[in-house]
C-alpha cells in the first residue's frame, strides 16, 4: 500500500521542478535577476523534496513496519511542508516577474505554493494520528491519504506553469540553478 504513497508523492517533486522551463531567447536584465533569485531559492528545496520523497520509497522497499512508515511519512510531509512555504516565500520575496500580467502570476503562484504546503500539514497530522497497533487500519488509512496525495501532486502545476509562460520561463531556463534542480527529476516542461 506504501507504494502508491511513494507513487503520488514522486509528483509532488515534479511541481516543483516545473519551476525550470527551457528555452534561450534573450530576457532583460531584470527578469534574468528575478529568474536568478527564485532559481536560487527553490533550488535546495527541490533538493529537500527530493531527498523526502527518496525516504518514503525507502521506507515502503524496507517492508517496514507501521510505526516506522508513520515516523518516516510524517517527517517527510513536515519537509515537504516547509520545502513549499519557502518557494512560495521566495517567489513572494522576489516581487513580480517583468512581464504582462508578472503581478497576479507571481500572486497565483504564491497562493497556489503556500496551499500545498498547507495540505502537507494537513497530511502530516492525518499520517501522525493513524493506528500503527492496527495493520488494516493503518493500510486503510494510507489509501486515504494517497489518494489526497494524487489530487495535490497535481494541483499546483497550473499555478506554476502560469508563473513560467513565455519570456519568465526562458529567463529561469538560463539559470545553472534551475537547471541543476531540473536535473534530479523529470521536468513537466520541454
Amino acid at each position: 500500500m506504501n507504494k502508491k504513497l511513494a507513487a503520488a508523492l514522486s509528483g509532488g517533486a515534479v511541481l516543483v521542478l516545473a519551476l525550470s522551463g527551457c528555452g534561450s531567447d534573450d530576457n532583460s536584465d531584470k527578469l534574468n535577476s528575478w529568474a536568478e533569485q527564485v532559481c536560487d531559492a527553490v533550488q535546495p528545496q527541490a533538493k529537500k523534496i527530493s531527498a523526502a520523497n527518496t525516504a518514503i520509497q525507502k521506507q515502503t522497499s524496507d517492508n517496514s513496519t507501521p510505526a516506522d512508515v508513520q515516523k518516516t511519512d510524517s517527517q517527510a510531509f513536515q519537509d515537504m511542508s516547509d520545502a513549499y512555504k519557502a518557494i512560495g516565500s521566495a517567489v513572494n520575496k522576489a516581487g513580480a516577474p517583468d512581464v504582462d500580467d508578472g503581478e497576479k502570476k507571481q500572486t497565483d503562484a504564491v497562493k497556489e505554493l503556500n496551499t500545498i504546503s498547507a495540505s502537507y500539514g494537513d497530511l502530516k497530522k492525518q499520517v501522525d494520528g493513524l493506528d500503527t497497533k492496527n495493520q488494516a487500519k493503518f493500510a486503510d488509512g494510507l489509501k486515504g491519504i494517497a489518494t489526497q496525495l494524487d489530487k495535490l501532486s497535481q494541483s499546483g502545476n497550473d499555478a506554476l506553469a502560469k508563473l513560467e509562460e513565455g519570456d519568465v520561463g526562458k529567463a529561469m531556463a538560463k539559470q545553472e540553478s534551475c537547471k541543476s534542480a531540473s536535473s534530479s527529476a523529470p521536468a513537466t516542461k520541454s
